[in-house]
């Protein structure tokens, strides 16, 4: 699973963590180049540890390097979200029919009171906002990782996920879903908490299928 921010590590670790935040959250605009000598004044160090953080993103598909033109970060266009949605569908509703069995009572109760502390964020941000942190702080990825099934911990943590919180930004900002995707949080689990895999799946399937016919609308204004 995809480590939580690194206190310490390489440069390219440091480098690495904090470009991905800059895609996630939008500084970095989709399409924009990266100049490597910018970026290596901003984040004080050579040229060598940002190459290396670069060509760690374009294998998190953040990144996309073109050739006699550089990298530049990766712009979702419908097909890819499209794509990426059918995708968490299917393994993060079978991630949350194997956790409603194999996550602990402990772990579903700290799950609920994750939702607590989001609660309280949403309302410090005036209900418009729900952008979830990643690692321990992320409902969709304690779930998975309560899953205890190694192959969708890989493709859902380390694979896909900085480009699934990429796409799951852009829902944060919708003020009509803030709280209806709460809502769906909590309802998942209390399936988990009554161990019903078959309930688990189905809501976490309805709460992404929801997601993306946010982000459809969002993009369809846009245009």
């Amino acid at each position: 699973m995809l480590p939580n921010t690194p206190q310490q590590g390489t440069l390219a670790d440091i480098a690495s963590h904090r470009l991905a935040h800059s895609i996630v959250t939008g500084e970095f605009a989709q399409g924009q180049k990266l100049n490597e000598a910018e970026l290596a004044e901003r984040f004080g160090m050579g040229r060598g540890p940002l190459r290396e953080a670069l060509r760690h993103l374009e294998g998190m598909r953040l990144v996309k390097r073109i050739p006699n033109a550089g990298a530049r970060v990766v712009v979702l266009d419908y097909k890819t979200m499209s794509d990426l949605y059918a995708v968490r569908e299917a393994l993060e509703g079978m991630a949350c029919r194997l956790a409603a069995t194999k996550m602990t009572t402990q772990e579903i109760e700290q799950l609920s009171r994750l939702l607590d502390t989001h609660e309280t964020q949403i309302k410090q941000e005036g209900g418009g906002i729900y952008a979830q942190s990643e690692g321990d702080l992320d409902f969709h990825y304690q779930i998975v990782r309560g899953s205890r099934n190694e192959m969708l911990m890989d493709m859902l943590g380390s694979e896909q996920y900085q480009l699934q919180r990429m796409c799951r930004f852009r829902t944060s900002r919708n003020a009509q879903r803030t709280y209806p995707a709460l809502q769906q949080h909590r309802q998942i689990v209390e399936a988990l908490a009554q161990r019903d895999p078959e309930l688990a799946e189905m809501l976490m399937r309805r709460h992404i299928q929801g997601a993306w016919r946010s982000i459809s609308e969002t993009i369809a204004k846009e245009e």
